[in-house]
């Protein structure tokens, strides 16, 4: 009796300090087996651990053991549905725009979209000016028998820039002729190479007639090809010129409205828009108040403005309603807003100005704002033999 509680002791004892010695390494080691004494042996009791030791056991169990992951708040198949939703909204919920005031100060506004202008179609002339007008479609100049042309205007005419600008790179040194720095005054012929910037230029020779259009202006529109604040454009509304550009010839500013001329030629802008050559422009103005006699006398005589001398044509009063009034104006320059501030010097404020005419050119009575007319190659003949300028194989005639 004695022997057995010594061994149930014995036993207690190592299971216990075994039981440690596995928590605190964290794995057991197998040793060889020893050899025991060889007798029986005999059952044991089940070794228990006291309510103390069962205590540490398992908070040290618990000490060891990796955390356990938090569950969602409610069941699993409502998170799944949040996640969906959230997803969804990220997907479709749109950007909000960011403000004007928290942009880039180097940020591009964003162009509008244009609608193209349409054409307006005429009824077919006549067998005699159709003949005519085929005829001198077909016409090329003999470009051996070509004068010498400033460089500057064929770079222009070429539509690598504006003759400003390229004058400014002549200056720079950044045109070459024959692989010679050009000079401003150069004259090139078509047999002479051009390169600008290193790139080789295929210059434009007036060899056919150029084309005209006539373009009714809209309100809001304006007459430049860049914009920093992506204004609508007359030339986003036009379709492209084939192998060259449209120049438009004399500027109306936004608020104006009416006949505009665009070319091909740039001799022929020229022509228009210089000042010797004092080319009449006729509006039609609308103005709050009534111009006196006195009042139109003076203006025929010339004012003085913050620019120089502005002088009117002729003036006459075309009716109106109310307090509105509509005046018939010709003047012979083309001068910002001239034709506005004229009447801002005797007291009275412009609420509507259309262009009427330029030149030998009168807006058309069935084109319609934003629509645009061509001219037939007779009606571009005719308007070439206004501006004394030759046509294409001007001294060949077909019989």
């Amino acid at each position: 009796m004695f022997r057995y509680r010594r061994r149930t002791v014995w036993l207690r004892k190592n299971l216990f300090s075994g039981c440690l010695n596995v928590l605190s390494k964290g794995s057991l080691k197998t040793e060889p087996d020893k050899p025991t004494p060889s007798r029986e042996a005999k059952p044991l009791r089940r070794a228990t651990m006291s309510k103390k030791n069962q205590r540490a056991y398992l908070d040290d169990i618990s000490a060891n053991k990796p955390a356990r992951k938090p569950k969602p708040s409610g069941n699993a198949k409502g998170s799944l549905k949040t996640s969906k939703a959230s997803f969804s909204e990220a997907k479709t919920t749109p950007q909000k725009r960011q403000p004007e005031n928290e942009r880039s100060p180097n940020a591009q506004p964003a162009k509008q979209r244009v609608t193209k202008a349409k054409k307006l179609i005429v009824r077919a002339p006549n067998q005699k000016i159709q003949q005519r007008a085929d005829f001198l479609k077909e016409q090329r100049a003999d470009l051996s028998r070509q004068e010498p042309e400033r460089l500057q205007k064929i770079l222009a005419a070429s539509g690598v820039g504006s003759r400003r600008q390229m004058e400014e790179w002549i200056g720079n040194g950044w045109v070459q002729v024959n692989g010679k720095t050009a000079q401003l005054g150069d004259k090139v012929s078509p047999d002479d190479q051009v390169t600008v910037k290193g790139s080789a230029i295929k210059l434009k020779w007036a060899d056919r007639l150029p084309r005209i259009i006539l373009y009714y202006k809209q309100e809001g529109e304006i007459v430049s090809r860049d914009d920093p604040q992506g204004r609508v454009s007359v030339f986003d509304r036009l379709p492209q010129a084939a192998s060259s550009r449209w120049v438009a010839i004399g500027r109306l500013d936004i608020n104006t409205s009416g006949l505009l001329i665009l070319t091909t030629s740039g001799e022929l802008v020229q022509r228009f828009a210089h000042p010797k050559f004092e080319v009449q422009r006729e509006y039609a103005v609308r103005v709050l108040g009534e111009v006196s006699r006195e009042q139109m006398q003076q203006l025929t005589q010339g004012i003085m403005l913050e620019d120089g001398l502005a002088q009117v044509e002729r003036i006459s009063e075309q009716g109106g309603e109310g307090a509105n009034k509509w005046y018939n104006v010709v003047i012979k320059e083309g001068r910002n807003r001239e034709v506005r501030r004229i009447f801002e010097h005797i007291g009275l404020t412009v609420s509507r100005l259309v262009r009427v005419g330029f030149g030998p050119i009168g807006l058309p009575n069935r084109l319609k704002r934003g629509q645009f007319y061509e001219l037939n190659p007779a009606e571009v003949a005719a308007i070439l033999k206004w501006a004394d300028m030759a046509l294409p194989n001007s001294g060949k005639r077909r019989r």
